[in-house]
């Protein structure tokens, strides 16, 4: 099936021009979900002022976009908020969030490498402003212009107990610190690459159009993030088409010739 994006349009830029050595060596993932967690937990005014000050847009998203509370401007909203979390489940997810992401240096490191393949197969890629939040179990990844946000609350891991309340045993696989480089840049590609007439082309099509993203992903990060029947359908493509580059996949259209060279 169709991994669907939602993509969120800001109208604030965050980056800025810079060589490859100025971006990689400050790169680092923002961590606005200690911002909100603070305020979640502790009733901190000064942080969800930061959130608004520093991160407009992101804290809009967060709160009309995916929680869906109300608008940021609502004389309300921060007590809004912070009523919305008391639920047991998110209070749970807000712990389990604080324990298990102290430390993010590893996926600072695999978004650095993987970036820097992104750059070389496509030179002009932008490297967006990369930041996390915590959701409520409603969506992975959100893109916005220039901007990656990561709802940590879906990253939690397979065996965690309160997944299983909510998703399959497939689901959760992919529920995993693991994935986040990878789920990212696959969101991103979508955005950057998006499937024309999504509406009216077949499920094959569609499913050939998310194994070259996947395929991508997976040369980026290095690993088999993703393993499927499309996905190897692409990795035998361009094996047989060793002068065909990156850019040049993930701009093919014609899905036919995927199938008729497998």
């Amino acid at each position: 099936m169709l991994l669907v994006v939602q993509v969120c349009i800001s109208c604030e830029m965050k980056f800025k021009p810079a060589g490859e050595e100025e971006v990689f060596s400050h790169f680092e993932v923002v961590r606005y979900d200690r911002l909100e967690n603070r305020f979640l937990t502790t009733g901190d005014y000064s942080a969800i002022q930061q959130m608004c000050t520093d991160y407009p847009m992101e804290t809009r998203m967060l709160l009309e976009d995916m929680l869906k509370i109300g608008e940021v401007n609502d004389p309300e909203i921060n007590s809004k908020f912070l009523n919305f979390f008391q639920d047991t489940t998110l209070q749970h997810i807000l712990t389990e969030v604080g324990l298990q992401y102290v430390n993010m240096e590893d996926i600072n490191q695999e978004f650095v490498k993987s970036f820097k393949y992104l750059r070389r197969w496509i030179p002009d890629i932008k490297i967006p402003l990369i930041y996390t939040q915590i959701g409520d179990l409603s969506q992975s990844i959100v893109v916005g212009d220039q901007s990656i946000g990561i709802s940590l609350d879906k990253y939690l891991g397979v065996d965690f107990p309160v997944y299983s309340k909510f998703y399959n045993e497939v689901q959760r696989r992919s529920m995993c610190r693991e994935m986040i480089v990878a789920d990212c840049l696959t969101f991103y590609l979508i955005s950057l690459y998006p499937m024309k007439n999504l509406d009216f082309v077949v499920q094959t099509d569609r499913d050939l159009y998310m194994g070259k993203i996947m395929y991508v992903v997976n040369k980026a990060t290095g690993r088999k993030s993703y393993d499927t029947k499309f996905v190897s359908i692409i990795e035998r493509y361009m094996d047989k088409n060793p002068y065909l580059t990156i850019a040049g996949l993930l701009n093919m259209e014609d899905y036919d010739d995927f199938l008729l060279a497998d």
